[in-house]
């Protein structure tokens, strides 16, 4: 009998203890709210659950959006190209993201350190680890095109969709009906691919109509303004290569990867074909 009435009574407080994490909710997920800062990120609980949930990572990109600093002047000079050095570091607690001090900003820095942003808000919500080593390799240092992490996506050409490709981050794709908002794009303003090429890196925000013309929104850091969304019509654009982060774990492979590339890094000095990109980058 007194056994009985011990059994029920560890089952009772078992029931109250599950009933109290259900009513303060165990799981925080890290979110962004509207006006947050650059530095600053908006915590949410999500009562009523213990499992671990994954952030959509199309999701994370534009609230990773949402951090960035708006304007602060477009500029591809020695300039920027430190200050965007300067922006990320490397600390015991992992890597620390100051977006307002690359600025003046250029496209491919701004869509960089919203990937960064992106990874970081995964990791803070339980669902990316991010070790030492790969911390270290997502560093910008002032990598050539080409070389690493940062000198892939920098590159001329299809350099993010390279990336993506070597890593397996997610696929890669040309098909705009198959766009979300929340990829990232590489936009050829003419047929060139290479050493003559006009591109711009881009995050994938949407269409719209303006007086009776498609257009296309992104956001980046474009001309004059810096960090900024734009719209631009579609008869401008040439060709669009898509990228969708899907498995952004995928990214601890970063150390493994050849140091450098040389289809990209020959894209400062050569001219390619869309069925070079479509050959290297799985399209």
């Amino acid at each position: 009998m007194v056994r009985l009435l011990l059994f029920s009574l560890t089952m009772l407080l078992r029931a109250r203890f599950l009933v109290s994490l259900l009513t303060l909710g165990t799981l925080t997920t890290f979110t962004l709210s509207p006006d947050a800062s650059a530095e600053s990120l908006a915590v949410t609980t999500v009562p009523g659950t213990s499992a671990p949930r994954l952030i959509d990572p199309n999701a994370a990109v534009l609230a990773a959006i949402r951090t960035m600093p708006r304007g602060g002047a477009y500029a591809v000079d020695r300039n920027a190209k430190e200050k965007l050095i300067s922006s990320v570091r490397l600390e015991p607690r992992g890597l620390i993201l100051q977006p307002k001090a690359a600025q003046p900003s250029f496209c491919s820095g701004a869509t960089y350190l919203v990937f960064l942003r992106a990874l970081e808000q995964m990791a803070r919500s339980g669902g990316l680890a991010l070790n030492a080593e790969t911390l270290n390799a997502l560093l910008i240092t002032g990598q050539p095109d080409g070389e690493g992490i940062w000198g892939r996506w920098n590159a001329n050409g299809p350099g993010t969709a390279r990336l993506f490709h070597e890593l397996k981050l997610g696929r890669n794709f040309t098909d705009i009906g198959q766009a979300r908002a929340g990829d990232f794009l590489k936009i050829f303003w003419t047929d060139e691919i290479g050493s003559k090429e006009r591109g711009h890196s881009v995050v994938y925000l949407g269409t719209e109509v303006v007086a009776g013309e498609d257009h296309l929104r992104f956001w980046s850091s474009n001309q004059p303004e810096g960090y900024s969304v734009k719209s631009v019509p579609r008869t401008k654009i040439a060709r669009m290569v898509f990228s969708r982060l899907e498995t952004p774990g995928n990214v601890l492979r970063a150390p493994k990867l050849n140091a450098t590339d040389t289809f990209l890094a020959n894209m400062l000095v050569k001219r390619f074909t869309m069925r070079d990109v479509e050959r290297m980058c799985g399209l």
